[in-house]
């Protein structure tokens, strides 16, 4: 967190410096919003020009990062509007003409969640065996069985298991140099990615084998993986997720996440119920999931999860809340953790 925190600042800095350079040379500026600004998601924000005595604008154009969002000329103030608005950085541009040359000016907002989030609830709906040997990092539910990606080197796997008697089925074991971590599975395939390795893979969901390899170059690491029916999601470990194309699995876009305080970092497994995105968060102090507005990377609501942290749950990082799976056709939601013995089903209840 504080590092997002700080590349934000350092951001916001470098504009604000720009923008006075700016005005040392041509005596014009933006007087607001300054850079770093902080608004809610649906508050408007306003723009606010200094032109010096004397200075000549034939017009202005001011765009929110590349888009146009009002033209005009004088240097009135205008009112710029948030709603839909994706949470995090944007770039505001006043293009100064005069004639045919123009000069930018910017400046930049910082866009945070309309409200804080709000607290679900749950219940336990049934129990089921886990692996306690599982380092889980990934798991699915799909056509009556759980698939499940694990972690750390030289015992990294994917499994098939029977939901009910956690029976391993069908099991592939990745080579020692590979750490997995998050899993999804697309059509008749399963998607893995590595921690550190750079490296994913391809295998078939019905004989478990390796049909290809891709590079993963997403993030700086590899942490968890979705689908939501059209963009493989990805975390990996900070408040970004990126979307990965279906097919090619290479990068196409990504949402900074964000609730009303600033970036929700920490993001590891995911999974995509019902429209939105389920993460875990990867910490020790209050294990939970987070609901987040796929459109927006609004946090909208959170569930704390600590009543299911086992008895033997050490502060050492080894055994964390980790691993959602959703049964679109039951409508199930699965959850468990890093060496849990249980796998549990829970009813999120809205409060």
């Amino acid at each position: 967190m504080m590092k997002k925190l700080f590349i934000i600042l350092s951001f916001s800095s470098f504009l604000l410096i720009a923008c006075r350079q700016d005005e040392k040379e041509s005596g014009i500026s933006i007087l607001s919003p300054e850079a770093g600004t902080v608004v809610k998601s649906g508050d408007k924000f306003s723009i606010d020009m200094h032109l010096p005595p004397g200075t000549k604008a034939d017009s202005i154009v001011y765009l929110l990062d590349s888009n146009i969002v009002y033209r005009q000329l004088d240097t009135a103030i205008v009112h710029i509007g948030t709603v839909d608005l994706p949470m995090g950085n944007h770039l505001i541009t006043a293009k100064i003409y005069n004639g045919a040359i123009a000069e930018d000016f910017t400046s930049n907002i910082v866009v945070v969640a309309a409200k804080p989030p709000l607290h679900y609830s749950y219940k336990v709906v049934n129990t089921y065996p886990h692996d306690s040997t599982s380092f889980t990092e990934g798991l699915e539910y799909h056509d009556g069985f759980i698939y499940e990606g694990t972690g750390l080197e030289g015992s990294s796997y994917l499994t098939k298991t029977d939901l009910k008697t956690g029976k391993i089925l069908q099991k592939i074991e990745l080579d020692k140099i590979y750490f997995g971590e998050g899993i999804t599975i697309v059509g008749d395939k399963i998607i893995q990615i590595t921690y550190r390795n750079g490296v994913g893979f391809v295998y078939d969901k019905a004989s478990f084998k390796k049909l290809s390899e891709f590079n993963y170059q997403a993030g700086a690491e590899g942490w968890g993986l979705a689908f939501d029916g059209t963009r493989i999601l990805n975390t990996d470990g900070t408040s970004t997720i990126h979307f990965l194309n279906k097919d090619t699995y290479q990068k196409e876009g990504s949402l900074e996440i964000y609730d009303d305080k600033g970036p929700v970092d920490l993001l590891n497994e995911i999974e995509f119920i019902d429209g939105k995105i389920y993460a875990n968060i990867w910490e020790v102090e209050s294990p939970k999931i987070i609901v987040i507005n796929p459109n927006t990377g609004a946090v909208e609501a959170e569930i704390n999860l600590q009543a299911l942290l086992p008895d033997y749950y050490d502060e050492g990082l080894t055994n964390v809340l980790n691993g959602i799976a959703w049964d679109s056709i039951g409508r199930r939601m699965f959850v468990t953790g890093k060496k849990w013995s249980k796998l549990y089903e829970i009813k999120v209840i809205k409060e």
